[in-house]
């Protein structure tokens, strides 16, 4: 799949923003044809980035998540960085599991030339990138494997993670509400996610800002159960607050200071 244009990354920022956006409005923004943004919004819509009505489209929410391939795309460079952020975190000869999504891919990336690493996941993408590290180790657990992104979920899957105790836990999610709810879409997915955080000694959470704007319906846990959030952005001040009050760091990917309970590292 191609990547986004210039043009239809704009277009979907700005839906995003305002939760609709206009053929004609669009055509004088972008100074070109009507068709040639009906073309634009026809191929976002395609990929699941947004939803067409009359005269234009809207910023899909509610209990849906997004086309796999085109979670990829969404935020593609924020997440690449958020993944060198996290790994940085992360020493030599440590034990650590991670969970689906598409930033936990990019943490595996950032790990491959680590040494001593123990790796477990029920995401066979992550398996694939660190199978390719030097040295170290790949856990792969058991259990369902969902056809549209590669994730393996279902109790065979909490059986396998509850066998362990790791050092870092890196996890993903598909949104964080403004009370500091982590939510996600796949109540087996959640499941899991649930017992990695359970089962590791210190959690890291991995979100771009876009998931502080988006809704889910399942609980994996809460801002508080977490150790550090890596993002892209500074969140918004409600999230803020609630991680100076339970001490938890935030790091913010290409940004030189560490905001910890509300002062630069």
């Amino acid at each position: 799949m191609q990547p986004l244009t210039p043009r239809q990354a704009d277009i979907l920022g700005r839906a995003r923003q305002v939760g609709r956006v206009e053929v004609e409005g669009l055509s004088l923004q972008f100074d070109v044809t009507p068709q040639t943004i009906r073309k634009d919004l026809n191929e976002l819509c395609e990929r699941r980035l947004l939803q067409r009505i009359h005269g234009g489209a809207i910023y899909p929410s509610g209990a849906s998540n997004y086309a796999y391939d085109s979670r990829r795309m969404l935020a593609a460079e924020e997440k690449r960085r958020i993944g060198i952020r996290a790994a940085s975190l992360i020493p030599d000869n440590v034990s650590i599991m991670l969970n689906i999504g598409t930033t936990t891919e990019q943490v595996a990336r950032a790990l491959r030339l680590r040494e001593g690493i123990m790796a477990i996941t029920n995401n066979i993408n992550v398996a694939h990138i660190l199978r390719e590290a030097p040295s170290g180790e790949v856990v792969i657990a058991g259990g369902l494997v969902r056809k549209s992104d590669g994730g393996i979920v279902g109790e065979a899957t909490v059986d396998f993670i509850r066998q362990f105790k790791v050092d870092y836990a890196v996890i993903g999610a598909s949104a964080i509400d403004l009370d500091g709810t982590i939510l996600d879409y796949d109540y087996r997915e959640v499941r899991v996610a649930r017992e990695i955080v359970r089962h590791a000694r210190q959690t890291i959470l991995v979100a771009d800002a876009m998931k502080f704007e988006r809704n889910a319906p399942v609980r994996i846990a809460h801002l508080s159960d977490i150790d550090v959030l890596v993002t892209d952005q500074a969140p918004p001040e409600p999230i803020a607050e609630i991680c100076r009050e339970a001490q938890v760091r935030i790091e913010v990917a290409g940004v030189d200071t560490v905001e910890d309970t509300g002062e630069a590292a």
